[in-house]
């Protein structure tokens, strides 16, 4: 069980403990589960949350499976998959759980269907940017077909979606910066102040002011343009291989490790962005600081994939617990996460610098790029100075100007030029076998590289680079099969999180990647 069918339709809420008249059907959805979903509720499992929401028929309301207030009847309960959903159905957001700021559903990540691809080109706020016919665009499908296919699966088309997460935008803006309402409807990507008022009345039953008013106020930021939220996640989360990579890893200039945070340069539709990430009790603690505070939500999604916030350890451990091998390093310290990027372009080309070279030499690599090609900001709180190379400012560059060996330095064109002419995405739209396909098309690409980048750039959790020297040596040490084609074979009952079995693979060595900084 990972979600839930319901099995009644959908509402529009009454006021007090009147009941709901319903509607509009409750989509069915073939991996939810009623009578699961019911005992996730009853049982207030917080390992659900962002799975499925329950509706409350009684009184109009929907919530996380975690809610804190006494479960409803089952009887009075409905189940959606998405807030969205709830919302286009009628029902109101709950005030004690706040279920739109569940973790995303796991679902997302893992696919690599249309309706995924679909909801991770909607979570970096391509309908808000390109509209619906933006998005049918990169998806190469018509606007009609994604419409029918999201509203069956989630009910809920594009637009909803969107607009269920310019909400989410707005109340975070509204509750934890001290922004003018004029200002926050901007930024959260409505097209006028009464649309904003209307929207975030309807899904909270409450005004914007209102809503502020139930915090704590808040006093200007101390660096025009910070903000500060938690993020959530699914535990158990296991910080020392996630953070430990991203600082082992760090390119001078555009990430660094200070006072006990990861902090990163971001590029950014309407601007760039400087973020500080560390981890705390249940949950990651975010500082963004946006040139334009219309790129927040798409900041948000983009460190949420980053850490890999909306995986669901619960099921990826039970799986590599199975084999024996693996079971000492999962009971050992649950819950890794596969360290992903911002970037995906920029992370293909450090997989191109890495090639053949320990992590201190790409490290030397990529900040010679940066140093010379990236874009300089100011960083008044720390030691940041750029951010990284475009694919289309590295396609410019004259190739013997680069400080590395001729094949690589052709491996590294070709990739910029096919990214810089739009021949080669890498984006949340991209289909990832046959990315990874092309990929191993160009000069210089060979299964590592490709593999990599399918595990850390187009997030898929199955990839699986079983030449690489970590996961060879780490076999040995475990008595698993040497040759890469027997290990591949063993492999086959970790699917589909191959890419998680290679975080505790990886954790049987010393390297710092492995250890949280101090």
């Amino acid at each position: 069980m990972r979600t839930a069918t319901s099995g009644t339709t959908g509402a529009g809420p009454g006021p007090g403990a009147n009941p709901v008249t319903l509607v509009a059907p409750a989509p069915s959805v073939a991996h939810l589960d009623r009578e699961h979903c019911v005992h996730a509720v009853q049982s207030k499992d917080a390992r659900f949350d962002g799975w499925f929401f329950t509706a409350v028929l009684t009184t109009g309301i929907y919530c996380r499976p975690s809610c804190p207030v006494v479960p409803p009847k089952p009887r009075n309960m409905t189940f959606y998959p998405s807030a969205a959903a709830c919302q286009r159905a009628g029902f109101r957001a709950c005030k004690r759980c706040r279920p739109d700021a569940s973790p995303g559903s796991p679902e997302w990540n893992q696919r690599a269907d249309l309706v995924a691809r679909t909801m991770r080109l909607i979570a970096d706020g391509v309908v808000d940017r390109e509209g619906v016919p933006g998005l049918a665009s990169r998806l190469g499908y018509s606007a009609r077909q994604i419409e029918r296919q999201l509203l069956a699966e989630l009910g809920a088309g594009p637009l909803a979606l969107a607009r269920a997460q310019r909400a989410q935008t707005a109340r975070l803006l509204i509750e934890t910066t001290a922004m003018p309402m004029a200002e926050i409807a901007f930024a959260a990507g409505f097209a006028s102040l009464r649309t904003f008022n209307d929207t975030v009345r309807e899904v909270y039953a409450l005004t914007p002011t209102e809503l502020r008013a139930r915090v704590p106020a808040v006093g200007p930021a101390a660096t025009p343009g910070t903000i500060s939220l938690r993020l959530p996640y699914r535990a158990p989360l296991e910080p020392g291989n996630l953070f430990g990579h991203l600082a082992a890893t760090a390119v001078p200039g555009v990430e660094e490790w200070r006072d006990g945070a990861y902090r990163r340069t971001l590029s950014l539709p309407y601007g760039h962005g400087i973020v500080a990430l560390s981890p705390a009790a249940g949950h990651i603690a975010c500082r963004l600081t946006l040139g334009d505070p219309r790129d927040l939500t798409v900041a948000i999604s983009r460190c949420r994939a980053l850490l890999d916030l909306d995986a669901d350890p619960a099921a990826v451990d039970e799986r590599l617990r199975a084999d024996p091998a693996l079971a000492p390093l999962v009971d050992r310290a649950p819950g890794r996460r596969v360290p992903r990027t911002v970037d995906e372009a920029e992370f293909a080309v450090r997989a191109v610098l890495g090639q053949q070279v320990s992590t201190a030499a790409a490290r030397t690599h990529a900040a010679r790029l940066v140093t010379a090609h990236g874009k300089p900001l100011d960083d008044p709180e720390g030691g940041l100075t750029h951010l990284f190379p475009t694919p289309e400012a590295l396609a410019a560059v004259d190739p013997e100007t680069l400080a590395m060996p001729r094949t690589r330095r052709t491996t590294l064109t070709t990739l910029v030029r096919h990214l810089a002419d739009g021949t080669l995405r890498l984006g949340a739209e991209s289909d990832r076998a046959e990315t990874r396909a092309r990929l191993l098309d160009l000069p210089g690409f060979g299964p590592w590289t490709a593999d990599v980048i399918a595990m850390r750039a187009l997030g898929d959790p199955d990839a699986f680079p079983v030449t690489d020297l970590g996961v060879r040596r780490a076999a040995e040490r475990l008595g698993l099969p040497a040759t890469p084609a027997a290990l591949t074979g063993r492999a086959e009952a970790w699917r589909p999180w191959r890419a998680y079995a290679v975080q505790y693979l990886w954790a049987t060595d010393s390297h710092p990647i492995n250890v949280l900084p101090d």
